[in-house]
């Protein structure tokens, strides 16, 4: 087997009293805190003291122990990068969720568990004033709230609408400490827009889901600022179309998502298409056999061809997909989301690697 690197990305922080993401990758739990009733955060530190160095937005890629194999996901912090002995993570427990329900209900204080990070680019960009609309919906909270929990200890001035929608006022995450948020930083101006008042008739607030009118009203100077938002995918769709439409350019929206994906890739010209190599790829476990075109990620042709593989960000960033390469070689353009250890192991990421010869894969 042979995987050839097109980039690499830069090693960690030096220092042994730091966390090395390339060699550290155990974490033991050591609080679980209710959040509200369907989200725990869980709060992890080194087993060997080691500092965190992480930016606010960005996430760890955790194995958990699910039945007979481990699963992997991926989950923001949301803790601020000043406290960095530890970092957590805020899950919500989603219906017929392997993973959220087994963090509910198993993982414990004291336990251990495997992970790979810090990984990730929403980060808010640096240089110049800070002016921010931070904008999320139901759990898509947990990256944005590491980001002003950072500018909450900077102290730094700073202009900051800060917008969560959930599905109801008792689904609003962290909203006590927003609230004490707004009330001691001068330049942080909050909404909280719930779709309805199911359990809070007394609510004081607007009700309903994002639109232009209620944005234009909530945001005026929305066009001024860059958008940083997180949520589900019909959320961020309509964030994203209506960004756009209040004059938001196209480089002052980031967003945020977990969501798995088909890579749609475009067709090849029919004469490029005539003369492209197509490779055979094998998945042992599966015992299924697909032909991939060469300049055809391997995760693409999979999902097309319906062969099961966990994925998420599908650009080489998150290591979800992250495979045993029995065979074979490919060319692989990841952005961080596997260890050299591990691609000197033999590992790739079906997402971002492109076949350059017949493959075996371990899946």
């Amino acid at each position: 087997m042979d995987i050839e690197l097109v980039t690499r990305p830069s090693g960690a922080a030096a220092g042994s009293n730091v966390w090395d993401p390339e060699h550290d990758d155990t974490l033991v739990c050591i609080d679980i805190h209710q959040e509200t009733a369907d989200v725990k955060s869980f709060t992890f530190a080194s087993p060997d003291g080691k500092r965190f160095d992480f930016e606010s937005g960005q996430y760890f890629l955790f194995d958990f122990p699910v039945g007979d194999d481990a699963e992997a996901r991926c989950y923001s912090i949301s803790s601020s990068p000043h406290r960095s002995t530890t970092f957590t993570v805020t899950v919500k427990r989603v219906v017929n969720g392997r993973v959220s329900n087994w963090l509910h209900d198993n993982l414990a204080k004291g336990a251990t568990v495997k992970a790979q990070g810090p990984l990730g680019h929403f980060v808010r960009p640096r240089g110049g004033p800070v002016k921010l609309l931070l904008l999320s919906g139901g759990s898509g909270i947990t990256p944005v709230m590491s980001i002003l929990r950072d500018l909450a200890d900077r102290y730094e001035p700073a202009d900051i609408v800060f917008m969560h929608a959930a599905r109801t006022p008792l689904d609003l995450i962290f909203r006590d400490e927003l609230n004490c948020l707004a009330s001691r930083m001068k330049g942080l101006r909050l909404h909280f827009l719930p779709e309805t008042v199911i359990g809070e008739p007394s609510w004081p607030g607007l009700t309903g889901r994002i639109t232009p009118e209620f944005m234009k009203l909530a945001v005026p100077d929305i066009a001024d600022r860059t958008v940083m938002c997180c949520g589900p995918a019909p959320f961020m769709a309509a964030a994203r179309s209506i960004s756009s439409q209040l004059g938001v350019q196209a480089g002052s929206y980031i967003e945020e998502s977990f969501d798995a994906a088909v890579i749609d890739e475009p067709g090849l010209p029919i004469e490029e298409a005539a003369a492209a190599r197509v490779w055979q790829v094998e998945f042992q476990k599966q015992n299924r056999k697909i032909e991939v075109k060469g300049e055809q990620t391997v995760l693409s042709s999979a999902k097309k061809a319906g062969v099961r593989l966990p994925s998420s960000c599908s650009n080489g960033v998150c290591g979800t997909c992250k495979s045993k390469l029995v065979s074979g070689s490919v060319e692989m353009n990841h952005n961080g989301g596997i260890r050299q250890r591990e691609i000197d192991a033999g590992m790739f990421l079906p997402c971002c690697s492109k076949p350059l010869s017949d493959l075996v894969v371990d899946r």
